[in-house]
């Protein structure tokens, strides 16, 4: 990889944080985000994510929204979407808002996009939920013409070049959109044991597309809880049971939780099976501290 989201020292991850805007045990929104965003730059983070649900059980913030208080904050860091589900939504609404956010970050907007899996929300704004992969196939193209559009009577401004697309959704289906559509791909759930091969399948992927392999950047997103190992992945797993509306051991084979260095060796490891970059989605309100512990970790480990 190139750019904002490049290993900055070698053997060492790329790291993202995902913004807090989804709190659960707070059930208060942030009232800081553009100051919390710089401090997590200076942290160490490559790309703030703010993920993005338009109908939830809690209160949470728009995403792109967010991501302009993470702009504003920020002079390096890549923001993005992570994912943002645009079957919900107006494509030429989502083209003329990433395109702002484009311009206004100064080049370093990522649009992640995906269909999502809450049947409810899709009946809640109106949207056929069967068809979302069909729609989003189709939105994507579009898209790309409103962003090319430089003449006629409605021509797409502010000009945002060229914003990478990243795709969301560890199915088979969201891999091969990844390869014939995006320019990333960044799954959530994968198991670890899989995850080389199912970046090994999306390389196969993206050339059957007549593309070359590393033309799609391979990501994962990941939940992490930094502590004593018991007390670190109860926490951690009774925030994201709260979050998803599911029972904690459900989740629990999905969080890397432990001391800070613990948690480093399982984000080496991630990175040694393939992944471009690790966006950290921190299972706690305040995600910075963890965030920050494992970027001490990561640079001990260099040192």
């Amino acid at each position: 990889m190139s750019g904002p989201l490049s290993t900055a020292d070698e053997g060492t991850p790329s790291l993202g944080v995902v913004m807090p805007t989804f709190p659960q045990h707070a059930r208060e929104v942030r009232g800081d985000l553009v100051q919390w965003s710089g401090r997590a730059e200076s942290a160490g983070a490559a790309a703030l994510w703010a993920c993005d649900h338009l109908f939830w059980h809690g209160p949470s913030i728009e995403c792109l929204t967010a991501l302009a208080f993470a702009a504003a904050g920020t002079e390096r860091c890549i923001v993005g979407s992570g994912v943002l589900q645009l079957p919900l939504r107006s494509a030429p609404a989502v083209a003329k808002a990433a395109a702002s956010l484009e311009a206004l970050s100064g080049g370093r907007m990522v649009l992640g996009l995906g269909v999502g899996q809450h049947d409810g929300e899709y009946e809640a704004a109106g949207v056929d939920y069967r068809s979302r992969g069909r729609a989003l196939d189709r939105a994507i193209p579009e898209l790309r013409r409103i962003w090319g559009r430089t003449e006629g009577r409605y021509p797409q401004l502010p000009s945002p070049g060229s914003i990478p697309l990243w795709i969301g959704g560890s199915s088979e289906r969201a891999r091969r959109r990844a390869a014939t559509l995006g320019e990333g791909w960044m799954p959530l759930f994968i198991p670890p044991k899989r995850l080389r091969e199912q970046f090994d399948r999306l390389g196969e992927d993206t050339e059957e597309a007549g593309r070359p392999a590393e033309a799609v950047a391979r990501a994962l997103m990941v939940f992490l809880a930094v502590g004593g190992d018991n007390d670190a992945a109860d926490r951690g797993a009774r925030w994201m049971a709260s979050l998803y509306g599911l029972p904690a051991e459900r989740l629990m084979p999905h969080l890397i939780a432990g001391e800070a260095a613990r948690c480093a060796d399982s984000l080496l490891s991630i990175n040694a099976d393939g992944a471009d970059h690790i966006a950290l989605f921190v299972a706690d309100d305040e995600p910075l501290g963890h965030f920050e512990q494992v970027t001490e970790a990561l640079s001990a480990v260099g040192t």
